[in-house]
């Protein structure tokens, strides 16, 4: 019996295949949850009842400083929970119209940067990974004209480390092991934290996620940060996602939803520690095109004191290149909490379960390891 159901899978594990292997415009996703459509059109799926409005705390974040990260004010966001989901907040895109702009040009441009940590470096020396933006962006412009031309380094990059930098072996982040944390990123996080209950909320650790069309995320749950206390902040941009929310057994069913351009998950107190997981990354209905939030510009006018950069369309347009066919999500941890240190000498009780450990890595269809990555061992 037992090798029957080993054979046959968990719940989650199948649902995962279901949905990484689903048909964009069919039957197939008529149960994912989507937050972006009015209450009583999503509905039609057997997660919609689950679905309830989030009270985010409205005077913890100025309208001021709101603009400041390209945000609307917090009392414009759209917030949102899930019964059974203690600690899970869903937020439907609340950035001003062209500021994703930024944040988009951000993780393509200058997050990929020496001395931040990426895939290519077990591949590459330190000085060819060094910017991959100079060494792509006229790659990423032809792409139109020549689809048979060789990939990119952006193309090629999977993941970025920020801060306490991840180590994907060990499975843990460690004090000799950090770069200074993008200022920027830091002050979005600190924001949407304090929006969310989570004043005083440290970004010291990012890990960024770069999807191509095929690629997955495996189920997996966020445990190597010290502190479970803070939240886990995650901000999603370009083509949209099925984002799988499960419990903290492995082989509990999970509620699917979507996630869009712009969107941000919170996840804390009983959901931080939660299974989860990205079946499929969904190509546009209108081929290679953008989300629709994303084609208005950067306004040129920004507050003087804006955490935001101005973005050329010459940037923009090697942005809109890779998206039309990619989706960029970044994560972002406090690691250790006030007045707490690493452990100088690691204990078994300190040692993580690779079998259940966090952030798996991405996957594409052409790799040689997908299939291990949807087994009980991811």
């Amino acid at each position: 019996m037992g090798k029957m159901a080993a054979a046959v899978g968990s719940v989650a594990t199948l649902l995962f295949r279901f949905y990484r292997q689903s048909r964009p415009g069919t039957a197939d996703l008529g149960g994912v949850i989507d937050f972006s459509v009015s209450h009583a059109a999503r509905g039609t799926g057997p997660g919609a009842a689950k679905v309830v409005k989030s009270q985010l705390n409205l005077s913890s974040v100025s309208d001021h400083d709101a603009l400041r990260a390209g945000l609307q004010p917090v009392s414009k966001w759209q917030a949102y929970g899930l019964q059974g989901y203690p600690g899970f907040i869903f937020i439907s895109n609340p950035f001003l119209p062209g500021y994703q702009w930024h944040w988009v040009k951000q993780c393509l441009k200058l997050y990929s940067r020496k001395p931040n940590v990426c895939n290519l470096d077990k591949h590459m020396t330190k000085e060819e990974t060094q910017d991959l933006w100079e060494q792509s962006k006229e790659f990423l412009r032809c792409k139109e004209v020549n689809k048979r031309r060789p990939r990119s380094l952006l193309e090629k990059l999977r993941w970025v480390t920020l801060g306490y930098h991840y180590n994907w072996d060990s499975k843990r982040y460690s004090a000799d092991h950090y770069t200074p944390f993008p200022s920027d990123l830091a002050f979005l996080s600190e924001q949407v934290a304090a929006a969310c209950g989570f004043q005083g909320f440290r970004a010291e650790a990012g890990i960024l996620n770069y999807y191509r069309l095929d690629s997955t995320l495996g189920i997996h749950v966020d445990r190597s940060e010290l502190d479970h206390s803070r939240p886990l902040l995650s901000f999603s941009f370009g083509q949209s996602a099925i984002f799988l929310l499960g419990g903290l057994k492995r082989d509990e069913a999970p509620t699917p939803m979507f996630m869009h351009s712009g969107d941000i998950m919170v996840m804390s107190g009983f959901s931080r520690l939660l299974n989860h997981a990205v079946p499929r990354v969904l190509p546009s209905a209108e081929g290679d095109s953008l989300p629709g939030c994303l084609g208005t510009p950067l306004p040129a006018d920004l507050p003087r004191d804006s955490v935001v950069e101005p973005c050329s369309l010459e940037e923009w347009q090697v942005c809109a290149s890779y998206l039309k066919t990619a989706r960029v999500n970044m994560t972002v941890r406090q690691v250790l909490a006030v007045g707490q240190d690493f452990p100088l000498d690691p204990t078994e009780e300190n040692k993580r379960d690779i079998t259940a450990e966090g952030s798996c890595h991405l996957d594409d269809d052409n790799s040689q390891v997908k299939r291990a990555r949807l087994s009980p061992d991811c």
